[in-house]
């Protein structure tokens, strides 16, 4: 009897030896082409008992390696893109001093509240999740996966295709600073570049390569937000009368404002936590708890000073490209708009990651590093594909932010705060007091009315702009 025991034992270690040595072997790690990834199994506390949390382990990039502070540094990325240079005119404008600052406030406060909540879900049902919409589907089943699935490709589809839009605005800014003869015109800066973020796409194999192009990201970000906050300051000291009046008619200002809202909404998320996560070390939750408040926190405050100077500086009339606006030395707005080209073109590898690791795990090769020939070709034809139509739809539709907007409201809302707190709901359900489930509910009927609400703004203003604008404009 005490062999048999011995005999069950010696199995179940060597079943447990196993499980941890599971992560397969793959020089997508960026460690050479016999590396393997680094093991791929966390763990969760559970009744001050170690659970072993099975990682999902077909994917084709790196996960599970990245501290907390890189992670921080994706998120900031993406707050402190070239976007923020449009908020003073999409956010502040219409929305006035007094809505626009309790209202970036407020989001900043909802969207914190709303990824810590999907942070916690990372880990559900003994399987560390890597996709929103493995997420989903192991919540609701194989049809929420699919539809979680579309609405966020649409979501950073368009993300993408509005980057290429502001790269191809930077371009244009700094060939009109030097020649005003129209030569250049915006179609063919957005061609040149969905070209180059084409070129880094080919080079960055997965979110984790990164690395030291998030603190040149960083950098950037950090150049054209000063130059813009004190061109702005200059130009608002040497201008003192400024309109602050939230133009247009009754009716246009409740469209304008719901459309506010949903750029709130847009400034704070990226509509894909769970893949930024699944590249975090463990323990993953407390990590990315510790990467978000440095979001909210460190992270939001360039975004809070380049919003509230553009629009003290011009009021009513500033640029929904805050570089158009202020006036200087030519040399510093080209440095301004050259480092808003470059940083966008790293922001966009961020949002692009999700296709990318898809079309990775599902069609690649799966062998060999990460620059062996055949993955560099396979990354040519495929992201080179995904991209130039990303690139076509940006120089077909350079208006893009109306498009932008109703998919914000049917992407955007549903994913980041209806989704999150229903999932919430459903996993914690009976552990959770009433009030606190009432709270939830408030938040899921809340966001969908006003999801619906912004849908129905963003069409009013793509029929609005549809007679002003054609195909391939050059704005």
């Amino acid at each position: 009897m005490d062999q048999q025991q011995h005999h069950q034992c010696d199995e179940e270690n060597q079943r447990a030896a196993s499980s941890h040595s599971s992560a397969p072997s793959s020089s997508w790690s960026g460690h050479g082409e016999e590396s393997s990834t680094a093991p791929l199994l966390s763990y969760k506390m559970v009744d001050d008992k170690i659970e072993s949390v099975q990682v999902s382990e077909d994917t084709a990039h790196q996960i599970s390696i990245d501290p907390w502070y890189q992670v921080g540094f994706i998120l900031t990325t993406g707050v402190n893109s070239a976007y923020v240079l449009g908020y003073s005119a999409s956010i502040m404008v219409p929305l006035g001093w007094i809505g626009g600052t309790c209202g970036l406030i407020l989001a900043a406060a909802i969207s914190m509240y709303a990824n810590a909540l999907l942070a916690r879900l990372h880990e559900v049902g003994g399987k560390r999740h890597i996709r929103y919409r493995d997420l989903a589907g192991h919540i609701y089943g194989k049809k929420m996966y699919s539809l979680t699935w579309a609405l966020q490709y649409v979501n950073l589809f368009m993300i993408n295709t509005g980057f290429i839009i502001l790269a191809g605005q930077a371009l244009k800014a700094i060939y009109v600073l030097f020649r005003d003869d129209g030569l250049l015109k915006l179609p063919y800066c957005i061609a040149l570049s969905g070209f180059v973020c084409a070129l880094f796409a080919f080079g960055i194999p997965y979110l984790s390569a990164l690395r030291i192009w998030l603190g040149l990201s960083t950098l950037f970000s950090l150049i054209y937000i000063v130059i813009a906050f004190v061109l702005s300051l200059r130009d608002g000291i040497t201008t003192p009368a400024k309109d602050y009046t939230i133009p247009g008619s009754h009716s246009d200002k409740i469209f304008t404002t719901i459309g506010a809202v949903a750029n709130l909404v847009f400034a704070y998320n990226t509509g894909m936590l769970p893949e930024i996560q699944a590249t975090i070390r463990p323990p993953v939750v407390k990590n990315m708890e510790k990467a978000l408040w440095f979001q909210f926190t460190i992270g939001s405050l360039p975004l809070y000073a380049v919003t509230f100077m553009g629009y003290w500086a011009y009021g009513s009339s500033t640029s929904s490209y805050l570089l158009n606006s202020v006036k200087g030395p030519i040399w510093i707005k080209t440095v301004a708009n050259l480092s808003a080209f470059l940083q966008t073109v790293i922001a966009l590898h961020i949002f692009a990651s999700p296709m990318y690791e898809f079309l990775d795990t599902r069609f690649g090769s799966g062998h060999g590093g990460p620059f062996a020939i055949h993955n560099i070709m396979f990354r040519v034809g495929v992201r080179g594909g995904y991209l130039t139509i990303n690139t076509l739809v940006a120089a077909m539709l350079p208006f893009l932010g109306d498009f932008m907007s109703l998919t914000g409201a049917l992407s955007t809302f549903p994913l980041t705060f209806v989704l999150a707190n229903h999932m919430y709901l459903m996993v914690k359900q009976h552990k959770l007091p009433t009030l606190q489930k009432c709270w939830h509910w408030l938040n899921v009927v809340g966001f969908s009315c006003l999801s619906i609400a912004a849908a129905v703004a963003a069409l009013r203003l793509i029929t609005v702009d549809s007679s002003t604008y054609h195909l391939f404009a050059d704005l």
